[in-house]
């Protein structure tokens, strides 16, 4: 009743109203008055508002529920309005806010036009009350109408320029102008609308308006949030040639906006602006350029800051400390990423989800799964949730490890505890169980993906496509993509390319040539990655020829093609022939991808075909091909495997040559291929040359060699010429041992069965029998091999008895004989009952 009779006595007061229609007609509309809110804006405003409620607010008061009611009475009587009286209704509901923006609402929807008047007189009671958000709605209201032209014919199409000049007219305050610029700059903003809030500011100035830091801060913010870095800081420098003093926090965002564009110099030149401006910096300033200096791979430097700002008492705060952690990640710096993690911990600092899933996904990212999940572990230990983003971090990192199942399981351990798992997850998984072949159990959650109304884009239908092909369900994949067509999803690029991946790899080449024409006819050109995937999978799927002949028939041919056959052809087991076709691009100047050569280079190293692994290594190195060191590892096993260790011996030094230092694992392969072939004192040669270079030979290089010293005595005891070199006498297995009691390596399973072995070789049975004994007595158990050595043994000397004691043994620890322990017991067994036999005849 109060809100009844104040409207009457407004309406009574003004005499506005000269009909009783239009009088109950107002009275409805203000007894709506609660139906005040954002729901006359559209979608966009909506969103654009969302932007604006960050920006601080002065006095708008709770938004307000609709009334139907009112709503029919203003629409019955919408005739009767004309621009004088609703200005003048406006003007009359000055001191009641809520009530005119209610009524200008009402009377819209009714069907009244407002124009510039009424816009004017509606923004001005708004600017009076400093109701900043419902000013913004307002203005977005215009801005997105006017854009949307000529979409809404109803809608007028207003000038700002316009408005704004009746708006001075009708506001003398100088206040109340500052607060419609504002507002007008900050909506322009929200909708990214950027030039035209540059161009309102810099009038502005011209008018003697002066905007306020606050919304400079807001314009700075967004255009380095759309990567308009440039503009945010020409906006900055123009701010200070007109005089406007930036506050701590404009400052802090164009350092940001500097350490993004690179240009970190210019960065700390802004601190140095601050100091002369008697501004000091604050901790946001601090914390971004620490993490912009994290962004620009500088982590080190940004680490130094970082201290340096904690001895000086600057209170930075955990966001900086996960900056720098996931800037040595970014830079695959682990150990430096820990070195932070535990500094921030030992300040007293506790880590928090985001540091915990800074250290996570960098391990995920280096395939250190245990570390990452010991990690996890610990943060739920510390009552912490894990959220989407780490276990999606986590997930992909076993699939990209080969390991799908596992996949699998993790995933629906973390559903299990209730964890919220986005579409990225998800998408994970049906990728996992694709890989798997479980196309099915991929099907279903694809439609609990639909039932829970998560959003899916292409890329969630581009992998069940994905593991449709896979399959082989091609007509699976081809409704598929009818599928996306149906619900407004066009294939790009990717889909057609996994789409002709699968239908080539499923060996229908003519299927694959058609998806091309079908391709350009649905306006997606064909790029080399689909003639690339088609030559690959044609291939794969048995079509080595038309592979071939496609490849032949393509125009501007390109590296990557002939990288496709390579390829193609080493998955078609076809490797000979990827060799001759470098070999013929070599002659004719063109050097294919680094990848293919690698991947032709391991495929003959598989095959045994290490002379042409070699000159294949060669023409790469002529034509400054640099190998990894992996790739010489490769190379280098697979010589000594094939006996050719001077070959390999080569490689070798080609290593060194190269600048890349060779470790204990190279230096142990070429020990062993030495070792293989005989050639001991070359392989003591290289242990000791080792040595010498710093490098610490390990449990493995020391059984390695042990295992060629006994077989070197073992061949001289065997051998009718039993004279060696002083040099030679001098290496021998005992001086190793020596050696590893001394370096304190204690010998394990494998050590101890080579060097029992070896004494069983050398007829030694009671040394092996001491060395298996001292085995025991540190706790290493036998295997079914180091019992083979003994009872080998045993046979040998006749002492069958002494075999099946030792088998008896294995029986009781649960160790099964293998085919060789078996072999051994058997030759034994006959040995002794051909002994047994000559000397019943020799006695007869």
């Amino acid at each position: 009743m109060r809100l009844f009779s104040l409207s009457l006595g407004l309406i009574s007061h003004r005499k506005l109203v000269r009909s009783t229609t239009l009088t109950t007609c107002l009275l409805k509309c203000l007894s709506g008055a609660n139906a005040v809110g954002l729901r006359w804006a559209s979608a966009a405003s909506q969103m654009a508002l969302a932007q604006l409620n960050s920006m601080p607010n002065s006095s708008d008061d709770d938004e307000y529920q609709s009334s139907s009611a009112s709503f029919r009475a203003a629409h019955d009587c919408s005739a009767e309005f004309d621009t004088f009286r609703v200005v003048e209704i406006l003007h009359s509901l000055r001191g009641e806010p809520n009530l005119a923006l209610a009524f200008f609402h009402r009377s819209k929807e009714a069907g009244f036009q407002h124009n510039i008047s009424t816009y004017a007189e509606l923004i001005k009671i708004l600017c009076y009350w400093n109701l900043e958000r419902k000013l913004d709605s307002v203005f977005l209201e215009l801005i997105l109408a006017s854009r949307e032209q000529p979409h809404q014919p109803n809608f007028p199409a207003l000038q700002m320029s316009e408005l704004f000049k009746v708006l001075e007219e009708k506001v003398k305050n100088g206040e109340l102008m500052f607060r419609a610029y504002n507002g007008l700059v900050k909506s322009y903003v929200s909708v990214g609308m950027f030039d035209e809030a540059i161009d309102v500011l810099f009038q502005t100035r011209r008018r003697g308006f002066v905007p306020h830091i606050f919304t400079f801060n807001f314009l700075l913010n967004r255009l380095i949030e759309h990567g308009k870095m440039d503009m945010a800081v020409a906006i900055y420098k123009q701010l200070r040639r007109i005089g406007l003093n930036p506050n701590n926090y404009t400052y802090a965002i164009v350092i940001k906006a500097l350490c993004k564009k690179g240009s970190l110099e210019e960065a700390a030149y802004v601190f140095l602006e601050m100091e002369e401006a008697g501004v000091k910096p604050s901790p946001f300033a601090y914390s971004s350029y620490i993490e912009g200096l994290c962004l620009n791979q500088k982590s080190a430097l940004g680490f130094q800051v970082l201290r340096a700002c904690k001895e000086a008492n600057v209170s930075i705060d955990i966001y900086a400390y996960t900056a720098v952690i996931r800037g040595f990640c970014n830079e695959m710096k682990f150990e430096e990423a820990e070195s932070v993690f535990s500094y921030m911990k030992e300040g007293g600092l506790a880590p928090d989800l985001h540091s915990y899933g800074a250290m996570i996904r960098g391990y995920c990212k280096d395939y250190n799964l245990p570390k990452a999940l010991a990690l996890h572990n610990e943060m739920a230990s510390k009552g912490m949730k894990t959220n989407c983003v780490i276990v999606s971090s986590i997930l992909q990192c076993l699939c990209k490890m080969g390991m799908a199942a596992e996949v699998v399981n993790q995933f629906n351990e973390f559903k299990g505890m209730g964890i919220y798992l986005d579409e990225v997850s998800y998408n994970i998984v049906v990728d996992a169980l694709c890989k798997l072949g479980k196309v099915e159990q991929a099907v279903e959650l694809f439609e609990e993906m639909k039932s829970k109304q998560m959003v899916l884009d292409i890329m969630h239908y581009t992998t069940l496509i994905n593991g449709y092909c896979l399959k082989g369900s091609i007509a699976d994949a081809l409704n598929l993509v009818e599928e996306m067509n149906e619900k407004g999803f066009k294939p790009d690029i990717v889909t057609y390319n996994v789409l002709a991946a699968g239908i080539s790899r499923n060996g229908r080449a003519s299927e694959a040539f058609d998806l091309l024409d079908y391709m350009k006819a649905q306006g997606v050109k064909p790029d080399s990655g689909t003639y690339n995937v088609i030559i690959k999978n044609l291939c794969i799927g048995g079509k080595v020829k038309e592979a071939e002949v496609f490849l032949d028939n393509l125009e501007g041919k390109s590296v990557d093609s002939y990288s496709a056959m390579i390829c193609g052809y080493c998955e078609a087991n076809y490797t000979k022939e990827a060799y001759e076709l470098i070999r013929r691009l070599l002659k004719r100047g063109i050097l294919v991808s680094k990848s293919s050569l690698f991947k032709v280079l391991c495929q003959l190293c598989m095959e045994g075909h290490s002379c042409l692994a070699l000159l294949l290594l060669e023409k790469m190195s002529a034509k400054n091909v640099e190998l990894s060191k992996f790739m010489y590892n490769k190379l280098i096993t697979s010589l000594c495997e094939d006996g050719e260790v001077n070959e390999a011996r080569w490689i070798f030094d080609k290593l060194v040559e190269r600048g890349l230092a060779p470790d204990v694992i190279d230096y142990t392969m070429m020990i062993n291929g030495y070792c293989k072939a005989n050639c001991f004192q070359e392989a003591y040669d290289l242990f000791d040359d080792m040595k010498r270079k710093g490098i610490t030979p390990d449990i493995i290089t020391y059984t390695v060699l042990l295992d060629g010293l006994f077989k070197k005595n073992v061949k001289k005891i065997k051998s009718s010429k039993n004279v060696w070199t002083k040099k030679e006498a001098l290496v021998d297995a005992s001086t190793v041992l020596r050696e590893m009691e001394e370096m304190e390596i204690i010998p394990d399973l494998i050590c101890y069965t080579t060097m029992i072995d070896g004494q069983c070789k050398m007829d030694k049975f009671q040394n092996a029998f001491a060395i298996f004994n001292e085995m025991v007595k540190r706790g290493i158990e036998p295997d079914a091999v180091t019992y083979t050595a003994l009872l080998s043994s045993c046979c040998n000397r006749g002492d069958v008895d002494g075999a099946v004691n030792l088998i008896n043994e294995m029986s009781c620890k649960g160790i099964q004989p293998d085919i060789r322990t078996i072999s051994a017991l058997h030759r034994g067994i006959l040995k002794q009952t051909s002994f047994k036999h000559k000397n019943s005849v020799g006695d007869e």
